[in-house]
């Protein structure tokens, strides 16, 4: 039987769906990827829900249609949290949402208060109240929406300078809130977040553990693919841009070592 040379496709308004990407490499080394940032969107944290809800199933109709992957994963929990429904009833294929992980952050605290950060859209969103009510119906969750920590990330990525005291102004919107000094585990609900959790956790004001959902989405990639056949020697990996511009360029270097070589505009 031949190799299924078709690829999953990772979709963000950014870069951080590099920190899906990751463990999903680790666990399938075979895998063909192509990595879509919708830069022309960026940042969607803080866009409306009705522009997202519109933009996203969209924007992936058409990749699927270009690159026609095995399956899609939205590396990215506004997206997730917002337009996952309406891709999963748009699309033919299977399609793997990012969810803030309140559920192992519940397993992990001792404290019972865990923090939220995410952007600001994801923060509000009901989706993440349900998972509260269901995963952690006994811990007090502080949540705190940050567009400067993406934007953190995105310039940490690129190579240009960012400083402690900017992770402790943000990290101060969980701590400085009504029992924030009793936080233990903070949940990383955007895929941005765990890409710079080593300057977050150095700029905490006391130990606190750090969770998202990469992890499992490479498990649920893998259960998935189960059984399919993946090409002996992959591809390079691919990423395009919706607006390739000089900050995509810069991103360059950090792709590469994600195993993404060939980079382009859509």
């Amino acid at each position: 039987m031949p190799a299924d040379r078709r690829p999953v496709l990772f979709f963000d308004s950014g870069i951080g769906g590099l920190s899906v990407l990751g463990p999903a490499r680790a666990v399938l080394p075979q895998m063909p990827l192509v990595y879509v940032a919708d830069s022309a969107g960026y940042p969607y944290g803080t866009r409306s829900e009705a522009e997202i809800a519109a933009r996203v199933p969209a924007l992936l109709g058409r990749l699927a249609e270009r690159f026609d992957p095995r399956l899609i994963v939205i590396a990215c929990n506004t997206a997730s949290t917002i337009a996952l429904s309406a891709v999963r009833s748009a699309l033919d294929l299977p399609i793997v949402g990012t969810v803030p992980a309140i559920k192992p952050a519940a397993e992990l605290s001792r404290t019972r208060v865990i923090g939220v950060l995410g952007t600001e859209a994801t923060v509000r969103q009901p989706y993440v109240d349900d998972l509260a009510a269901r995963f952690a119906p006994d811990c007090t969750v502080i949540r705190h929406g940050s567009a400067a920590l993406v934007d953190l990330a995105e310039r940490h990525l690129a190579g240009e300078p960012t400083e402690p005291a900017e992770y402790r102004a943000v990290l101060d919107g969980l701590f400085t809130q009504p029992d924030g000094d009793r936080i233990d585990v903070i949940v990383n609900a955007c895929t941005h977040f765990p890409l710079v959790e080593a300057q977050l956790a150095a700029a905490t004001a006391h130990p606190v553990r750090f969770v998202d959902g990469g992890p499992g989405i490479a498990r649920r990639i893998a259960h998935l693919t189960e059984g399919q056949t993946w090409p002996d020697t992959p591809p390079p990996g691919q990423a395009v841009f919706t607006r390739m511009d000089d900050h995509s360029r810069r991103l360059s270097p950090a792709l590469n070592r994600f195993g993404i070589t060939e980079i382009g505009p859509l």
